[in-house]
């Protein structure tokens, strides 16, 4: 073990700071770093009792120990920002991960900089919101296709797997499910088959139909009589169609379609359309608007906070937090040497004491910046505003209401 007198402590000097001087120079580059990294070095040392005791490390593991708390506070504030905006920022916001070198600048290779204010966009409530729009068939994220099938004669059952035109392109048909959505196999609208006898007779509603009027009753049915009298109409129309002959319906069990009525000769080259999903998309877990978007706390692109934007109230926790780690470092030094001869004995040094104390205040301070954190948190602020508005209605409550005399 080589002399501890060969590691001695001296004030450094600007010309002596942390640039070039700190493990991984995240801050090397910023000017707010390097000057006072000369004056944390004086505040720990003097703190552990410099120069009256001489301390068994020199400045560049000050500057270690001042590197790593400011990336701690870092870290705890980005936790805090991760716990308010991740879900804002999950699948919209460009993703960071690896080891985030980029080129030969410090402050590009390790990413410090600052975040600017989250814009609140109720991402996941709406991304929930499409996929009930999918379910119900009127919006949502997954596409919806068109498709058909040609009608041949005497020929009832057809399966959409096989027997149908997609809208999409795939190379291979069987390998995606469809989903049918809904099948358009109705007969002639209700209100094409109104008799209407205030407006004419049976060869003025063909006169009505070349004019393409033909599905709309005419406009007198509206003006002579109630609306609820169509309504009934067309219900007695439609019910008859289904009760009294073949009306026009399907069946769809296992994607395969059976038609009613069964096709004629003259229905022979008609076509049925339907809407479909496909399976594969309708289930999937991605999105292409998605790719390379946060997707967790590992790559949503917070970085180390560039040291000269941090305030007055943040360096001075970063002061504490470096003495902390200057305290417990120094323990661990003189524990390994635990005593020094002098001319009349030897002296115990205080290296256990130094790295529990270390240790105790580096937890005391983390506890008291995550506290503070949460106390200003999204979750508590909304809970305070809870607890303001009772408190108003409850003083509001005990108000005397004023009577009114008409």
């Amino acid at each position: 073990m080589p002399d501890k007198f060969e590691y001695l402590y001296s004030d450094p000097t600007i010309t002596t700071s942390a640039d070039g001087d700190t493990p991984y120079g995240i801050y090397d580059k910023d000017s707010a770093f390097i000057s006072e990294s000369v004056d944390v070095c004086k505040y720990v040392a003097r703190k552990l009792g410099h120069p009256v005791m001489q301390l068994e490390f020199n400045s560049s593991s000050i500057y270690a120990c001042f590197e790593e708390a400011i990336s701690d506070y870092s870290l705890n504030i980005n936790h805090y920002n991760t716990k308010n905006w991740l879900w804002d920022n999950y699948g919209n916001t460009d993703r960071v991960s690896g080891s985030g070198y980029s080129n030969n600048t410090a402050s590009a290779r390790m990413g410090t900089g600052s975040i600017q204010p989250t814009k609140p966009t109720m991402g996941m409530s709406f991304a929930l919101s499409e996929q009930y729009g999918t379910a119900a068939g009127v919006g949502g994220s997954t596409e919806m296709y068109s498709g058909s099938i040609t009608l041949s004669s005497s020929r009832q059952v057809y399966d959409l797997q096989d027997d149908a035109t997609w809208e999409h392109t795939t190379s291979s048909q069987s390998s995606d499910r469809l989903e049918i959505q809904r099948v358009f196999n109705y007969g002639p609208a209700a209100i094409t088959r109104f008799y209407d006898p205030f407006a004419g007779s049976f060869d003025q509603r063909h006169m009505l139909d070349d004019m393409g009027m033909g599905n709309v009753s005419p406009s007198v049915s509206f003006i002579m009589r109630p609306i609820h009298q169509d309504i009934t109409r067309a219900n007695m129309i439609e019910t008859n169609d289904r009760i009294r002959k073949s009306a026009y319906s399907f069946e769809l069990i296992n994607n395969k379609l059976r038609i009613f009525p069964i096709p004629q000769d003259d229905d022979a080259g008609n076509k049925v359309w339907f809407h479909y999903y496909l399976k594969s998309e309708k289930t999937s877990n991605t999105e292409s608007h998605t790719i390379n978007k946060v997707s967790d706390p590992s790559n949503i692109p917070y970085k180390f906070i560039t040291y000269s934007e941090i305030n007055a109230a943040g360096r001075q926790w970063i002061r504490r937090y470096t003495l902390a780690l200057a305290k417990e470092l120094l323990g661990i030094i003189r524990s390994k040497y635990g005593s020094m001869p002098i001319p009349t004995g030897d002296v115990t040094l205080d290296g256990e004491a130094l790295k529990a104390e270390g240790r105790e205040e580096k937890a005391t301070l983390i506890e008291e910046l995550k506290e503070f954190l949460e106390s200003v948190s999204l979750s508590e602020r909304a809970r305070q505003e809870s607890e303001q508005a009772e408190a108003q209605q409850s003083v509001l409550n005990k108000a005397p209401l004023g009577i009114y005399i008409g």
